[in-house]
């Protein structure tokens, strides 16, 4: 007889429901998170998976208004070019808000750590594997601060080297995500993305394959 490590039917319901209710959100309140809960976040950001138990995730807390500011300044310059880059989306583009830099409580700019070569347990074949874990460290934080009431948005336009520069990282770190942390006033009732007509969510059907791929399951 297996051991019945199954959850109960309402803490099940929990995790689904912050799943499915969790939203890249760009527009905050200014009020402050408590350091508790802040620290609450971080921690479980800090228990997600990592390969070969590496734990490359590095947080840097920007505290500073004027890093802050600079940061923003990084992202609007991607922002012009990714509209450019674009074309005949450009204009669509432009209307879309794609950071809450100013308005949030925190940002946080999650790193890979340098000296990531001696690790090759589970990445000599797949270095990438860095970036799959801490991308299991970002959306703990995120799972975590949506059921707690806090928003979070996943900012990824600016050149890595330049927020390097600015934040005196290693030269063998790697930013990945420029994170704002926050109070909201309400969460998106759909992906923001979604709601502004710029793209859907794919049918779930048409992503699994059987055996080999592009070969649908066997119903």
């Amino acid at each position: 007889m297996p051991t019945n490590n199954r959850y109960s039917d309402t803490d099940i319901a929990a995790v689904y429901r912050v799943i499915y209710e969790r939203r890249d959100m760009r527009h905050f309140l200014s009020d402050p998170i408590e350091p508790e809960q802040l620290r609450r976040l971080l921690a479980a950001a800090h228990h997600a998976p990592s390969v070969g138990f590496m734990q490359p995730w590095r947080f840097v807390r920007i505290r500073c208004q004027a890093l802050r500011k600079e940061l923003h300044q990084l992202v609007e310059q991607e922002r012009l070019l990714t509209a450019k880059a674009l074309h005949e989306r450009e204009d669509s583009f432009m209307k879309l808000k794609v950071e809450g830099i100013l308005e949030c409580a925190e940002v946080l700019v999650a790193a890979l750590c340098g000296q990531r070569e001696a690790h090759v347990f589970g990445r000599r074949t797949l270095p990438e594997m860095d970036l799959a874990s801490l991308s299991c460290a970002i959306q703990n934080l995120w799972l975590a601060a949506r059921a707690e009431g806090l928003g979070m948005g996943w900012v990824s336009m600016f050149a890595p080297e330049a927020v390097k520069t600015l934040l005196d990282m290693p030269t063998d770190s790697h930013p990945v995500a420029i994170l704002c942390l926050g109070h909201v006033a309400t969460f998106y009732d759909q992906p923001l993305l979604e709601q502004e007509a710029w793209a859907s969510r794919q049918n779930l059907d048409d992503l699994i394959f059987e055996n080999t791929w592009n070969t649908p399951p066997c119903s």
